[in-house]
């Protein structure tokens, strides 16, 4: 019966033989058969002289399937859990799993992406902002630390202009968020129709229980908003990403400034607060705008529909007197 070798071989089975048989030394056989000294030592004290299988063992970059496959299908669809999450879990239980070969078993059962798996009627939660003109305000607070003492950003943003007016306090009250609030009034050039809020204490008495709720007294920061005839609305209870856009403005104002740089005083703070400020509303042009800058914006709605503003936006621009 012929031999099976594999293509790279430099023995047959009776050189292998004869080097196991063999009492010289390595270099000496290596010598008389002309190979390498290591292939003369591996068939030396190998127990066969048959080829082994190349690759990885059993469970190193292997395909996952029968049993283990069906406990990663079944664990992702119940627990919608991500990639790494996952794997942490699974772990323990397939031996053999790596994150490789889960993510591969993941795409080849078509359940990789977690979006494909939600349920269609899930996908109205994230639906777009419905188009307002300028007016429509979404405020909501943010805390920061300043050498360990606590600070509290109160941010009011535009949803048609992204126009920012940011204030920052030592207390997040109802006197501080109506306080606030009389400063929203006289920074936009606009006229305020909407303002869209969480329903924190300092907002509203929602998060109150009925037997809790003041019967015969006006929330003061309402009582601002109905003094200026403007709407206020409320996000749903456990519900807040309709207030997303200035929760993403709070991350965005953090990101470039307490996350990235150290202040040794509030004072110092909030005079790089004030010109982040600036630079945001006159100066950085925003693809939501199609690359417009929100001054830039608010002028465009004043030159086509000037009834909604009460005075000239340009006022608003930084800059020399002419």
């Amino acid at each position: 019966m012929g031999q099976i070798l594999h293509g790279t071989a430099t023995t047959t089975h009776r050189i292998r033989k004869e080097i196991q048989a063999s009492s010289s030394t390595l270099k000496d056989l290596a010598l008389q058969y002309n190979i390498n000294i290591k292939t003369v030592r591996k068939w030396k004290y190998r127990g066969s002289i048959e080829d082994l299988k190349c690759g990885k063992k059993k469970g190193q970059g292997s395909v996952l399937e029968g049993i283990a496959e069906r406990i990663i299908i079944e664990t992702r669809l119940k627990t919608m859990l991500p990639l790494d999450d996952l794997y942490i879990v699974l772990k323990p239980i397939i031996s053999e799993l790596s994150r490789s070969n889960l993510h591969r078993c993941l795409q080849r059962n078509n359940i990789s992406r977690l979006s494909d798996l939600l349920p269609k009627e899930d996908e109205k939660k994230f639906k777009k902002f419905k188009n307002y003109e300028p007016g429509y305000l979404h405020i909501d607070t943010a805390e920061i630390k300043i050498n360990k003492q606590k600070w509290y950003l109160f941010v009011a943003i535009d949803r048609a202009t992204r126009f920012v007016y940011i204030e920052v306090y030592d207390n997040k009250r109802m006197l501080t968020a109506a306080n606030f609030l009389k400063e929203v009034t006289k920074q936009y050039p606009f006229k305020i129709t909407k303002i869209l809020t969480d329903n924190g204490m300092e907002f509203c008495y929602n998060a109150l229980i009925k037997e809790k709720k003041p019967k015969d007294k006006i929330h003061l920061f309402i009582a601002i908003c109905d003094k200026h005839d403007i709407e206020h609305r409320t996000t749903l209870v456990k519900h807040p990403w309709t207030n997303g856009m200035v929760e993403a403005m709070n991350k965005k104002i953090k990101t470039n400034t307490t996350k990235k740089y150290h202040y040794d005083t509030i004072e110092d703070f909030k005079k790089h607060l004030y010109y982040y400020t600036i630079n945001y509303n006159f100066n950085l042009k925003l693809k939501v705008l199609k690359f417009k800058t929100p001054i830039e914006k608010i002028i465009q709605y004043y030159k086509t529909k000037p009834k909604l503003f009460i005075k000239n936006p340009e006022d608003l621009i930084v800059g020399l007197n002419n």
